[in-house]
């Protein structure tokens, strides 16, 4: 019995500290206010010390003439010991190419630069552990340890933010996956109308997200994981 219960423990904890995928595929329905407006597929491949992330959303059926085209978000970079690190971020809607804006991180000079329509501008201050708008959803799954007040500066493709999350027990979710216990990390905003994200990762599973919120100028969308392909 003990030596049960100790191959139990020894099971649990190589699951617990598994490394994080090389390949994934995830699909999640897309709500817009409650309806329904489409869908975003997120993959990530990774090479050796470097990984791509890349999500496309889109509307589907008749909201899809109201919201036409798609937004790519892209992030690349390296896999280090302390999780993701982006080294360039790209934000792209088929329908408006000239809305175009990237972000390249300089780590060894500690400065961003961004380029939108043309224009490019810098700034000094990137932070250690600096993530960008798609990498920080991803990198609960390369962080060595789930932390319980989780603090990381965002790079979009035009600013930069400090976000602090708090984390809290989340609810049992039904997934591809199956049911899934979670963890609920949402931003502490200081101030009325900044933006709110709230992101469920499911610690069983290697800690992926399986739902993401966002609010901001009263309206709230919501990614719901639908569908998963998750590879080692």
């Amino acid at each position: 019995m003990r030596k049960r219960l100790l191959l139990a423990l020894v099971l649990f904890a190589a699951a617990a500290h598994a490394a994080p995928p090389q390949r994934m595929e995830l699909v999640y329905d897309l709500y817009r206010n409650g309806l329904k407006l489409g869908e975003v597929s997120d993959s990530l491949v990774r090479n050796d010390a470097h990984y791509t992330l890349v999500s496309t959303s889109r509307a589907r059926g008749a909201l899809a003439r109201l919201w036409p085209g798609t937004i790519r978000l892209e992030s690349r970079g390296s896999v280090t010991a302390q999780g993701l690190r982006p080294d360039a971020f790209s934000h792209a809607r088929s329908d408006a190419p000239d809305k175009l804006a990237t972000a390249r991180l300089d780590w060894g000079q500690q400065r961003i630069a961004w380029t939108y329509k043309g224009e490019t501008r810098e700034a000094n201050g990137l932070a250690r552990g600096a993530q960008d708008q798609l990498s920080q959803l991803y990198q609960f799954m390369f962080l060595p340890t789930l932390p319980a007040d989780y603090r990381v500066q965002v790079v979009s493709g035009r600013d930069l933010n400090d976000y602090r999350y708090a984390s809290a027990d989340g609810d049992t979710l039904d997934t591809p996956l199956g049911a899934l216990a979670t963890r609920r990390y949402e931003r502490v905003v200081d101030a009325a109308g900044q933006k709110a994200v709230t992101v469920w990762v499911a610690p069983a599973r290697g800690n992926l997200p399986v739902r993401v919120r966002v609010v901001e100028d009263g309206v709230t969308v919501e990614q719901h994981l639908v569908r998963a392909s998750v590879g080692g």
